[in-house]
């Protein structure tokens, strides 16, 4: 099905849907490294204009990677629920949009079509909005996960405390973890990327984490960040696993340059039940994602980025998910320019991942060699804690001393938390509470009263 839309004299014509969403995209470096997007603002203003007519009974119909070779799209097609989709089916694009926006569309509305939304149509409709709608819309939208506590309460923000080292030296990232804690983060998770992908070493990590949280009764969850098929390894051998991480992308091609398949993840995930680790549910999934990790993988079959990113939500979406992170500005800037595109991406993100029912976090974060600064993350981690993000990074110093990018400390936590009056997990608040880290309202205590812990963290460290 091709497209037209006439501004002034001049017709444009779009061959197929799969084009009208890339020349719709606002711009970014990604789609013009890849040759889809916009020729000119105009273009994209058609473009906008034509896809606002455009029926999502039309992406029911029109695959932009085809059923029969790509197992993320058979996955869009097969589990799409007609009864949920029904409320909204006579829409078009331009009438979701209204209808998102609408005073009148609350939580329940947006939990109720969940299941007949498609990312395409919400990929689709995000383009036409402008910032502060796709913050407004993902706002209403809670998506709420439970481990060992409970993330993506409204009025609630976590954290996962990232306390990663360059050579996995376990002394070293138990100081940075405790630091963390001592800041009050890590109700989100105790997250580490390992820099080595050695069973030996990633199981000794799990093991110095698990130690930790079991002698302080620190109600979080612990992740070592490495490959599914090393998680199942080390699940097999005993080793505490309560998170099961692994990267995702949005087609089959592209999962499969990661070494996964939706068969793998699913062995994955119910390797992770078997433990029954959790105790207040049994999300436990964990998902990290980026605009452009197809394109970087040549596997993205001329969708344009962001839609190729939607699609890794209709895979998170699958596992039930504890957490999924878009790790939005880690990629680079071939993908990302500067922090103007970094900015809407991580909006676009966040409004996407909720609206399919995602329990959306941000690595608000950018690379030394792109166009951005510490202020365009302050910018978004600003906008991000008003539309309700689920959790954000916390990073020693906000510098990430292994994986050598910027993201966001945990002082950062501390400024969004006082600025829009978040809490953390309920259950981690008391924890933090109870240990003498923060008073009633969350406020952290003064050091002298933090010593008692921190004298016996060391001792645990074996730090003198």
């Amino acid at each position: 099905m091709s497209f037209t839309e006439t501004i002034g004299s001049r017709t444009y014509r779009f061959a197929d849907l799969k084009t009208l969403m890339a020349k719709a995209s606002p711009q970014r470096s990604g789609d013009q490294l890849a040759g889809v997007a916009a020729a000119s603002e105009e273009e994209r203003v058609a473009a906008k204009m034509a896809l606002a007519q455009v029926p999502l009974r039309t992406f029911l119909n029109e695959a932009l990677i085809p059923y029969e070779s790509d197992e993320v799209t058979r996955l869009v097609i097969d589990d799409h629920s007609p009864q949920a989709f029904a409320e909204i089916s006579h829409l078009t694009v331009g009438d979701f949009r209204n209808w998102l926006l609408s005073t009148t569309t609350d939580a329940d509305a947006l939990t109720r079509i969940t299941a007949g939304l498609t990312p395409e149509m919400v990929a689709a409709v995000s383009k036409l909005m402008r910032n502060q709608d796709l913050i407004l819309a993902a706002r209403k939208r809670p998506v709420i996960t439970r481990f060992r506590n409970t993330v993506g309460l409204p009025g609630r923000m976590s954290v996962r405390l990232q306390p990663n080292h360059p050579t996995d030296d376990v002394k070293g990232i138990a100081a940075s973890m405790l630091d963390g804690l001592m800041y009050g983060c890590g109700d989100a998770m105790i997250g580490i990327n390992p820099a080595s992908d050695n069973l030996a070493a990633i199981t000794r990590l799990l093991l110095m984490i698990d130690d930790f949280r079991q002698r302080y009764q620190v109600p979080t969850q612990s992740c070592v960040l490495t490959h599914v098929t090393n998680t199942i390894a080390a699940i097999e051998k005993g080793a505490p696993v309560d998170l099961v991480f692994q990267s995702i992308a949005g087609t089959e091609k592209a999962n499969a340059g990661f070494g996964i398949s939706l068969a793998l993840l699913q062995e994955a995930y119910e390797a992770g039940l078997s433990l029954k680790r959790g105790t207040v549910g049994n999300n436990l999934m964990y998902f990290e994602t980026g605009q452009g990790s197809a394109l970087s993988a040549d596997a993205h079959f001329g969708v344009d980025q962001q839609t190729c990113e939607v699609r890794a939500y209709a895979v998170a979406r699958k596992f039930n998910p504890f957490l999924v992170n878009t790790v939005v500005g880690f990629i680079g800037p071939e993908y990302l320019y500067d922090g103007k595109q970094i900015t809407r991406a991580g909006l676009e993100d966040h409004f996407c991942g909720k609206l399919l029912g995602v329990p959306m976090g941000c690595d608000i974060c950018y690379t030394n060699h792109a166009e951005a600064d510490q202020d365009d993350m302050d910018n978004l981690l600003t906008l991000l804690g008003v539309a309700g993000i689920n959790f954000i990074m916390g990073i020693p110093g906000a510098d990430d001393v292994m994986l050598n990018y910027q993201s966001t400390s945990f002082h950062d936590a501390l400024y969004v938390r006082d600025v829009l009056g978040l809490r953390r997990a309920p259950e981690f608040e008391e924890w933090l509470e109870s240990m003498q880290i923060t008073d009633s309202r969350g406020a952290l205590l003064s050091a002298s009263t933090q010593q008692p812990l921190l004298e016996g963290a060391r001792d645990w460290m074996g730090i003198a």
